[in-house]
Parts: structure tokens; sequence; C-alpha cells
């Protein structure tokens, strides 16, 4: 078991046997206390690549937007089946790929196999993408 684990079940144990935080062992102690290693040490180790292993696997929602309006909600109300909505998006704009709502590239609509995809045609640069999050 390794480090983390380890202190993790003795804190379920000490939880459960209703001791305060200062009657912890020393073991648990060596872990909370120990100095982390600089970032040169964690690069020299390999721990670049473990860390960026480790966000590689961070879920993100990806969204392609097709287009916006602003609608009264006495028109939204008034929305039925076969009801057309006139989008700001003029036919054969890029479509805009947004990633936790952020916009990150646009493209365009591609099918493939029967299912809707995006073809990148444009990938925002991080300080374009940096100046929007002002």
């Amino acid at each position: 078991m390794d480090d983390w684990a380890a202190a993790m079940a003795e804190q379920a144990a000490v939880t459960a046997a209703g001791k305060t935080d200062h009657e912890v062992s020393p073991a648990v102690e060596a872990v909370d206390t120990a100095p982390m290693p600089s970032l040169e040490e964690t690069r020299a180790a390999g721990g670049a690549q473990a860390n960026l292993d480790m966000i590689l696997d961070i879920p993100v929602n990806l969204s392609v937007e097709l287009g916006r309006t602003k609608i009264q909600i006495r028109n939204l109300l008034q929305l039925a089946q076969g009801s057309v909505v006139e989008l700001e998006r003029l036919a054969g704009e890029p479509m805009d790929v947004l990633v936790n709502g952020y916009l990150i590239a646009q493209g365009e609509v591609v099918l493939v196999n029967d299912k809707f995809g995006i073809r990148l045609t444009d990938i925002i640069s991080p300080a374009e993408r940096a100046k929007k999050l002002r």
C-alpha cells in the first residue's frame, strides 16, 4: 500500500477510535510534514510525465455550437414541433468548438458513418483564449 493510502487508512482508524489530531501516530506526522520535492527534482525523477498522465484523465465537456439567438419567453412558450428558430449564424459559417464553455476552435460539420462530427478548421491560439477570459 502506498503512503497516501496508508495515511488515509490510519486517519479512518483514528477517527473511528475517537482520538484527537494530537494523538496521531508519528508515521502520519512524518507523511504530513515531509517537504515537497522541488520542480527540478520532480522532473529529474520522471515526475513530469506522471503529472501529465494524471491530468490527461480529467473529463471535460466538449460542445459544438451551431448558433445563438435571443427569444422572448412569450415566443419560447409558443414553440411546437416543426417550429423554426432563426439563429444569428449564416449557413456555411464555421461552428464554435467549446471546452467547458470556452472557445478553443472552429470547424465544419461532417457526416461520418451516419453520425455527425466536426472537422477542425481553425484552432484558437492560447494567447487569444487568454484574452477572452478577461
